[in-house]
């Protein structure tokens, strides 16, 4: 009878070990040219969005607590670039990601989504040579908008933080340095 318990002890300890290796090996592998297409994705739609915004425009940011001496301290910032603005962009990012659509570049036969429909403020000529992009229906939008979904999930503090001091090539930073989904050489190789 001590065998049977024995046994079957470690039947299960080697079907969990099993599983374990199985679970951890698909669960960590993400398409790296659709999350960088992604982050990509949002750092254009969010640099259109932050220059849709009337400079001049700012919010009150700081304490809202009276000093001793009856004062308040605060401040104006641009509101393009605040915290407040830049969280309602990020609500919002992912739902623009059905205007992307998979491009094959003709030369170099890489891979990458990008924006095929023009903004409404574009102009006729804005329109991209379709040949090059491939519509896959609505699950290659659904992929890249979850992917989206999951970078700004993930991301949320270090995009804010990004875009609220105007730092230059955000694209690098983020997509390269901070989420790594774009250090693949080949991957970095154009500006969105």
């Amino acid at each position: 009878m001590p065998l049977d318990i024995d046994m079957t002890s470690w039947i299960i300890h080697v079907t969990m070990l099993v599983l374990s290796v199985f679970i951890g090996s698909t669960e960590g592998k993400r398409d790296r040219m659709l999350y960088c297409s992604a982050c990509r994705a949002i750092v254009d739609e969010l640099n259109y969005s932050i220059g849709q915004v009337d400079p001049k425009q700012t919010i009150n940011v700081g304490s809202f607590r009276l000093n001793p001496d009856g004062t308040m301290k605060d401040k104006k910032i641009p509101f393009a670039r605040s915290e407040t603005h830049l969280s309602e962009l990020l609500d919002g990012v992912c739902g623009s990601m059905s205007d992307y659509a998979l491009h094959v570049d003709p030369d170099t036969k890489q891979k990458r989504y990008m924006r095929f429909a023009p903004r409404s403020s574009g102009e006729v000529g804005d329109f991209p040579d379709f040949k090059n992009f491939q519509f896959d229906g609505p699950e290659a939008a659904n992929a890249l908008k979850f992917a989206c979904e999951s970078l700004v999930e993930e991301l949320e503090d270090d995009i804010i933080s990004l875009f609220s001091q105007t730092a230059v090539n955000v694209v690098d930073k983020l997509c390269s340095s901070v989420s790594d989904y774009c250090a693949d050489a080949k991957l970095q190789n154009d500006e969105l």
